[in-house]
C-alpha cells in the first residue's frame, strides 16, 4: 500500500507477529521480520508491503512534536526534518528488549479498549519516556553528539548566556546584549556554542521561543491567534515562523491552536 503524507507528521513503531512488513524508503527497501521493530514515519516511505501469507502486527503511532520534545530536551539544539531513526531494532538486544517491553506496554494497555485509554495523563507520560529512550538507544543523525562530554559540560559563558536567554526570551534581546552579559564578545559566544552546542547563539535563542509560542498554542485556555502568539516571541515574519515550526513540529502553528481548542 501506498503510503500518502499527511498534513501531521508521526512516527510509527511496527511490531510484526506474524508475516513481515517491507517499507520502501527511496531505493532502499527495510524488511521487518518477526523479533524485530520497525521504526518509519509518513514523510520517507513511498509505499509499505505486508508479506509471508497471513499478516498479524502491532502498532504505535506518535506525534512527531514528542520526539521532536525529547531531541531538544537531550541535546539543547534546533532539530527540524526527519531524524534518520535506524530502521530496525532486533528484540535481542538489550536496548530491543528494553524499548520493545515498553512498547508491549502500551501496545497492551489500549487494546481492546483497554484502560491506557482512559488515563491520558499515563498515556502521555509514557509516550514521552519511550521517545526518550528511542532518542538514546536507537542510532539516529545526532546520536555521535551523545558521545561528547565536553557537549554536557559547556564552559561558564555559554552556560551563563543560557541562562540569560532563558530569563530574557520575552524581551527583544540580541546577541551583542548576551555577550556583553555574560562578559565576552560575540565571536567568542559564537564559537562556545559552535564548540559545546552544536548551534549558534542565535538559532538556540530561536528554539526556545518557538517551544515557548508552542506552548502558548497548546494551551487551550489562550485566546491569542496565532499571529499575536507569533509576534509575543520575536518572530515577526509569520512565513519564516510557520516553516521553521513546520519542520520542527511536523505540522503547522494553526494545526496546533485548532488541536488546542478541542481539548
Amino acid at each position: 500500500m501506498r503510503v500518502i503524507a499527511d498534513r501531521l507528521q508521526y512516527v510509527s513503531i511496527i511490531v510484526p507477529q506474524i508475516g513481515g512488513v517491507d517499507v520502501a524508503l527511496g531505493r532502499r527497501t527495510v524488511q521487518g521480520r518477526l523479533g524485530e521493530l520497525l521504526f518509519t514515519n509518513n514523510i520517507e516511505p513511498e509505499h509499505v508491503i505486508l508479506r509471508g501469507g497471513p499478516i498479524a502486527l502491532d502498532g504505535l503511532l506518535f506525534d512527531h512534536a514528542i520526539f521532536a520534545n525529547a531531541v531538544a530536551a537531550t541535546f539543547e539544539v534546533p532539530v527540524s526534518g526527519s531524524l534518520e531513526l535506524a530502521p530496525v531494532l532486533s528484540l535481542s538486544t538489550p536496548a530491543g528488549r528494553l524499548i520493545g517491553s515498553l512498547a508491549q506496554t502500551l501496545i497492551e494497555g489500549m487494546r481492546n479498549d483497554g484502560p491506557l485509554l482512559y488515563c491520558p495523563v499515563a498515556i502521555s507520560s509514557l509516550a514521552s519516556t519511550f521517545a526518550d529512550l528511542v532518542i538514546r538507544l536507537v542510532p539516529h543523525r545526532l546520536s555521535p553528539l551523545l558521545d561528547k562530554k565536553p557537549f554536557m559540560i559547556a564552559p561558564r559563558h555559554v552556560r551563563s548566556a543560557i541562562s540569560f536567554m532563558h530569563a530574557n526570551i520575552h524581551l527583544p534581546i540580541t546577541m551583542p546584549m548576551v555577550s556583553e552579559a555574560v562578559g565576552v564578545s560575540v565571536r567568542a559566544l559564537e564559537i562556545g556554542f559552535r564548540a559545546f552546542r552544536e548551534t549558534t547563539p542565535g538559532a538556540y535563542l530561536r528554539m526556545i521561543r518557538l517551544r515557548a509560542a508552542r506552548a502558548d498554542l497548546l494551551d487551550p485556555s489562550n485566546r491569542q491567534s496565532v499571529r499575536d502568539v507569533c509576534l509575543n516571541w520575536g518572530f515577526f515574519h509569520f512565513g519564516r515562523f510557520s516553516i521553521l515550526y513546520r519542520a520542527t513540529y511536523g505540522e503547522s502553528p494553526s494545526d496546533t491552536k485548532r488541536r488546542s481548542a478541542r481539548m
